[in-house]
């Protein structure tokens, strides 16, 4: 199993290029199910997690065509066409999603464009048990006749799914993004009250209108969704990760250096940009996308509580924490998102952090320099807060069991090297 060796004390500089989000191209992969004409996504980002989806729509009959030439305005991605001219099975079984619980994403398409669909619950993870109740309870109300069983989510509309008014009782990006494409093929109207607003949701409610849904209130809290009887093929560039942006601008922070992030947006991280602010680094537009570099004086301490978009992500919550622990003062982070997600703590804890818990906060006191030391990745974010923490650090650093960054991190050792980080990759 490979880990990463980081040796500290250099402020990075240079630039790295954004890659596409994520959590936008894999719904955006999801939707390709609800079309029999080709759906073509640019800047789709080089991660497992695609290879992942990918490999699942092709076992459902999707024709799946990968260009590793560059694609779209932010060069680097890549192009997937994706086609599913007939849905050949709709079985997305458990040793698949258990890799990915983005997986269940494709229910909502299957039902409604094939009728049925038999898909493994995710099950629980590092950071929380996140259900899929939200889903499940969604698509009974457009009509879907649903049954547990063995593990699996059997559903059926035999009769094709019908509008309905479905109000979330908190905010769930994977149950708006299910139901709104499921209800873009659906007889009626759909309502979806209290609907996530983050960029990725968008994304894909502006590449599904663009495959002819009718969706109105993209952006607002309130979806209304008026189905029709087919979609049809587009071209849509995946927009930029958000919280691959504001990781490397943690790196930059942690560092005490300066970075220009090509392809990034300030509006996609507002809530971020402001947190940052307020820490002492200064995050500013540049001609090809932001520039990040702590201003003089040091990191001041903060206080923070994620939140569903706009407010602060609970994405950043780990890189956020190793960036304060060498701020002066006292930082509070309360985690109000999921429940344990604090287990990068103890290891940063080994690095010298001062770090106490109490519930769902986390109070941060500062000190000087954090210390090199050998740590354990546990998550996705987690894993990249020890990167960060190390970066900063006095001596070597060691984090092991980085398979989670393949999942989300597109070439990270390479652009953080690029930017004179002392840093790398080896087989354990």
């Amino acid at each position: 199993m490979d880990k990463i060796e980081v040796r500290g004390g250099a402020p990075l500089s240079g630039q790295v290029r954004i890659a596409g989000a994520k959590n936008a191209a894999l719904p955006l992969m999801a939707a390709s199910l609800l079309s029999e004409e080709a759906l073509v996504l640019a800047n789709v980002p080089h991660l497992a997690d695609i290879a992942t989806l990918a490999h699942l729509l092709a076992a459902l009959g999707v024709e799946v065509v990968l260009d590793g030439t560059r694609g779209g305005t932010a060069p680097g991605g890549r192009v997937m066409a994706l086609t599913a001219r007939t849905i050949g099975a709709t079985l997305a079984p458990y040793d698949v999603v258990r890799k990915m619980r983005a997986s269940i994403l494709v229910l909502g398409p299957l039902v409604a464009r094939a009728g049925e669909a038999v898909v493994s619950l995710p099950g629980g993870c590092a950071i929380g048990t996140r259900p899929v109740d939200l889903h499940l309870k969604g698509l009974r109300r457009l009509g879907a006749e649903l049954e547990l069983r063995d593990g699996y989510v059997h559903a059926r509309a035999p009769r094709g799914l019908r509008g309905a008014t479905i109000r979330f009782p908190f905010v769930s990006v994977g149950a708006t993004e299910n139901l709104m494409m499921a209800a873009s093929l659906a007889r009626g109207t759909t309502v979806l009250d209290n609907a996530a607003r983050e960029p990725e949701v968008v994304d894909l409610a502006n590449c599904l209108t663009k495959m002819g849904a009718q969706i109105m209130g993209i952006g607002t809290e309130q979806l209304v969704i008026e189905g029709v009887a087919r979609l049809g093929g587009a071209t849509h560039e995946v927009l930029p990760d958000r919280i691959e942006i504001s990781t490397y601008a943690a790196a930059a922070a942690a560092s005490g250096g300066e970075i220009e992030l090509l392809g990034a947006r300030l509006d996609l991280i507002g809530a971020v940009v402001a947190a940052f602010d307020g820490c002492g680094v200064a995050i500013e537009e540049s001609e090809r996308g932001v520039r990040v570099r702590r201003r003089d004086g040091g990191l001041r301490a903060i206080d923070l509580t994620t939140q569903p978009y706009p407010g602060f992500p609970t994405d950043m919550q780990a890189q956020m924490m190793a960036v304060l622990a060498t701020a002066t003062g006292a930082s509070t982070i309360t985690e109000a998102i999921f429940e344990n997600r604090f287990m990068h703590v103890p290891e940063l804890c080994r690095m010298g952090a001062q770090i106490s818990l109490h519930g769902s906060a986390a109070v941060i006191q500062g000190v000087p320099r954090l210390r090199g030391a050998p740590v354990m990745a546990t998550d996705l974010r987690a894993s990249v807060s020890l990167v960060v923490a190390g970066l900063g650090a006095e001596g070597e650093t060691t984090v092991n069991r980085v398979y989670h960054l393949d999942r989300g991190y597109e070439h990270l050792v390479d652009k953080l090297r690029a930017c004179g980080a002392d840093i790398s990759r080896v087989a354990d």
